[in-house]
C-alpha cells in the first residue's frame, strides 16, 4: 500500500511539474504585439474585399444552382422572383445603407495602403457633379474606398454632398452581388442610371464615373500614366443634360498596387483581351499582386503602396438639353485642361517625379 501512495505522489509532482514547465513555456511565447495584429485586421479587411469583387457573383449563381436541385429549391426560386421584381432598382439609386458604408473593416482597408483623401475646392450642395475618376488600374481601390466608403471622410470634407460610384450593368444582374453593390453606393455606368441620380435626388449628388474603364486596364504598369479619355465625351453630354458640374480627379499611386503582364498592340494576345473587352465590358488581365502570408510572395492580394486621391477644381456646366458637338468638345477640353492643371501640381507631392507626363489617348 505504502508503495502504491508512494508511486502516486510521484506521477501527482511530476505532472505538477510539467504543468509548471508548459506554462512557463507559454508564458515565454512572444504575444502578438498591437502592430502585428493591426497588420492582419487590415490584410483581412483587403482579402474579403479582393474575393467579394472576384468571387461573389460567380459563387452565389453556382451555389443557386446547386440548390434548384436539391430540397431547397424553393430558395434559388424566391430569390429569383425577388430579382425579377427589384430589376430596376440599380437604374434608381440603388439601396444605399450608411452603417455599411461607416463598417469599420474599411478604416482597416484604407490603413492596408493606405489611401488618403485631398480637397482642393469646395463642392457646394446646390449642384450635381459628376467627378472623372483617374486612373483605372486594375481594381479601382482609390475610387472605391473614398466614393463608397466612410473611410476617408468624403462626407466630412464635402458636407452635403452624397457619392456614388458606377460600375459595369452586368455586375447588377449576379446574385447576391448586385445587393452588396448596391448596399454601398454602386450604382450601372448607364445613361438611366445616372440620368436619375442627377435629376430625381435632387442636388448634393455626386456621381464618380472611371471613365477610362476596362481600355485602361490593359495599359496599366507601374512607372507609366496613361489615360483612354480623348475619345471619351459621353460623361460631358450627360454633365451638359442634366447641369452637373465636371470634378477630375487623380489617384496617385493606383497603378503601383499590382504587377501586370502588358502585351503589345498588334499581339495576339492583346487582340484577345480586345475581343473578349468588347463581348463582356471588361478585360481580362494577367496580373499579380502579394501573397497572404508573405509580402515578397506573389499572389492576387495588391501591394501595400500608398494611394492618395486628389480632387480638383469643378468645371461649371450649363444645363442644355440637347447640346450640340461643339459644345461637348469644348467642355470636355475644359475638362481635360483641368486635370492636367491638377496632375501637374500635385505630382511631386505624392510620389512622382517632375519630368512624369500624363498621357490621353
Amino acid at each position: 500500500m505504502k508503495t502504491i501512495i508512494a508511486a502516486c505522489s510521484q506521477n501527482l509532482s511530476g505532472s505538477r511539474a510539467s504543468i509548471q514547465t508548459a506554462l512557463r513555456t507559454l508564458l515565454a511565447v512572444p504575444w502578438p504585439s498591437q502592430r502585428d495584429v493591426r497588420s492582419a485586421l487590415q490584410l483581412l479587411a483587403v482579402l474579403q474585399w479582393v474575393l467579394s469583387f472576384l468571387l461573389l457573383g460567380t459563387v452565389s449563381l453556382l451555389l443557386l444552382i446547386y440548390l434548384l436541385f436539391t430540397s431547397l429549391w424553393l430558395v434559388p426560386v424566391l430569390y429569383l422572383a425577388w430579382i425579377i421584381f427589384d430589376w430596376d432598382t440599380p437604374e434608381k439609386g440603388g439601396r444605399r445603407l450608411p452603417c455599411l458604408r461607416r463598417w469599420t473593416v474599411w478604416k482597416h482597408f484604407r490603413d492596408y495602403f493606405p489611401v488618403k483623401l485631398v480637397k482642393t475646392h469646395d463642392l457646394s450642395p446646390s449642384h450635381n457633379y459628376i467627378i472623372g475618376s483617374h486612373p483605372h488600374g486594375i481594381l479601382c481601390v482609390g475610387a472605391f474606398c473614398n466614393f463608397i466608403t466612410g473611410s476617408t471622410g468624403f462626407e466630412e470634407l464635402f458636407p452635403g454632398i452624397r457619392s456614388f460610384l458606377t460600375t459595369l450593368a452586368g455586375n447588377f444582374r449576379l446574385p447576391v452581388f448586385r445587393e452588396y453593390l448596391m448596399s454601398g453606393g454602386l450604382c450601372p455606368v448607364t445613361r438611366r442610371a445616372i440620368g436619375y441620380l442627377l435629376s430625381q435626388k435632387g442636388t448634393g449628388n455626386a456621381v464618380a464615373i472611371v471613365i477610362g474603364g476596362a481600355a485602361e486596364s490593359l495599359s496599366c504598369r507601374p512607372g507609366v500614366t496613361t489615360l483612354i479619355l480623348k475619345n471619351r465625351k459621353g460623361f460631358v453630354r450627360m454633365a451638359l443634360r442634366h447641369g452637373a458640374f465636371l470634378v477630375p480627379s487623380f489617384s496617385f499611386g493606383e497603378n503601383d498596387l499590382f504587377r501586370q503582364v502588358v502585351f503589345e498592340e498588334g499581339s495576339w494576345m492583346r487582340s484577345i483581351q480586345r475581343r473578349f473587352q468588347k463581348m463582356m465590358g471588361f478585360a481580362p488581365c494577367l496580373f499579380y499582386g502579394r501573397g497572404l502570408t508573405s509580402g515578397r510572395s506573389h499572389g492576387f492580394l495588391p501591394f501595400s503602396r500608398p494611394i492618395t486621391t486628389v480632387v480638383g477644381e469643378p468645371v461649371a456646366v450649363p444645363k442644355v438639353e440637347n447640346p450640340s458637338r461643339e459644345l461637348v468638345d469644348r467642355y470636355h477640353e475644359l475638362y481635360i485642361h483641368a486635370l492636367l492643371k491638377l496632375f501637374k501640381e500635385n505630382k511631386t507631392k505624392y510620389g512622382l517625379s517632375e519630368s512624369d507626363e500624363l498621357h490621353i489617348l
